[in-house]
């Protein structure tokens, strides 16, 4: 087993590599870290000694005072280098920098100087560092005004404001599922190195933005699933739906429309293809306890009772959505959120899957973790 801490473990880029670490559970150790570890040297000391591999993340991105953020951050990186130092340990450091290291701001500079400090460590030490110099990352659970800009887009979208835009620049983003890829896919490298990061696409903000407002008119007062023409517009489709708030939003009730002949219901509108499958679930059973790392998915009951359950990963709050198939409803289930349906009725439970790919065996992103 290969042992790696993440610093910064609960941050935006953290708190995914954490979660795709555990996907391989049989090949890496997740050593915890928390941020008041830096606070107490004799627990930072315990983390490093613990580590084979790790990423420091840990860094302040926006304060009023620049100064604050480049003492914060190159505080942060003397204070790993001396807690490895103390404990003679050499475990192979991955670096979070980024491309405002060739900026003009003190962000950048903190960044540009803690990889090179870092950089100095290794060479004395006869150890192994890869300097990740990054570009703009963006993804569910992003914190709106300090992380990206897609989120705070998102967000003000959500809650019903209109996002400014300041500079309608060029934007090269990566998402951040793809960047905790490579992150580990550089955990074998050896000596010292700086690698660029490379980005999935690049958009202008004002085309960033004018998707997210068909996204918030289409879907999320609409409930109809857009058409994403590659997997870039999945990943910020996903990203904005985390924003919503699923507790108030779901289950969504569809209009019935009944005669002499019987009832008719739209269960969807799409604008893009996928798999539609269906179930019938006996009295007391569960199906599920399951998660998606990048699948959009529905639950729709057309008959029975059922209820619903999402549980982000990482956290204990279970959010429960009763729906009964005389007022047909659905639930769509968010990315790292397990889920599962219970039949809690007496008969038996018809419901409607769709899903947004055809179901690969060889590459099913379905992860099981009880709800």
């Amino acid at each position: 087993m290969i042992r790696v801490g993440i610093t910064g473990q609960a941050g935006f880029v953290g708190t995914h590599l954490y979660n795709h670490l555990g996907l391989a559970s049989n090949k890496y150790k997740r050593i915890p870290f928390e941020d008041r570890f830096f606070n107490d040297s004799a627990l930072l000391r315990s983390f490093v000694k613990q580590c084979d591999i790790i990423v420091h993340l840990a860094a302040m991105n926006r304060h009023p005072d620049p100064q604050v953020i480049y003492a914060t951050n190159i505080g942060l990186v003397k204070q790993l280098i001396d807690a490895m130092e103390s404990e003679g340990v050499t475990p192979h450091v991955l670096f979070s920098s980024s491309t405002q290291e060739e900026l003009d701001n003190l962000y950048g500079q903190s960044k540009k100087d803690g990889r090179e400090l870092l950089e100095q460590w290794a060479s004395r030490n006869n150890a192994s560092f890869t300097g990740l110099v990054v570009p703009n990352v963006y993804g569910e659970f992003s914190r709106p005004n300090y992380n990206t800009f897609i989120a705070t887009f998102a967000h003000k979208l959500i809650n019903g404001e209109q996002p400014q835009i300041i500079t309608d620049s060029s934007v090269k983003l990566i998402y951040v599922g793809s960047l905790c890829k490579f992150i580990i896919g550089q955990f074998e490298n050896k000596g010292v190195s700086r690698v660029n990061v490379p980005f999935d696409f690049e958009r202008k903000v004002s085309s960033i933005l004018s998707l997210f407002e068909q996204f918030n008119s289409l879907y999320a007062n609409n409930g109809f699933i857009p058409n994403l023409a590659d997997i870039n517009e999945v990943n910020l489709f996903n990203t904005f739906r985390s924003y919503l708030d699923y507790k108030n939003m779901f289950p969504v009730k569809l209009v019935k429309h009944s005669d002499n002949r019987g009832m008719f219901v739209e269960t969807i509108k799409l604008g893009v293809g996928g798999q539609v499958s269906f179930s019938t679930t006996l009295p007391g059973i569960t199906r599920g306890n399951h998660y998606h790392t990048r699948k959009i998915e529905r639950f729709t009951v057309i008959r029975g009772k059922a209820k619903i359950q999402l549980r982000k990963i990482g956290s204990d709050e279970v959010m429960d959505f009763y729906l009964d198939g005389s007022e047909p409803s659905y639930v769509d289930m968010p990315v790292w959120y397990s889920h599962n349906i219970t039949n809690i009725g007496d008969e038996e439970l018809y419901t409607q899957f769709w899903i947004n790919e055809w179901y690969n065996p060889e590459d099913g992103d379905t992860y099981f973790e009880e709800v």
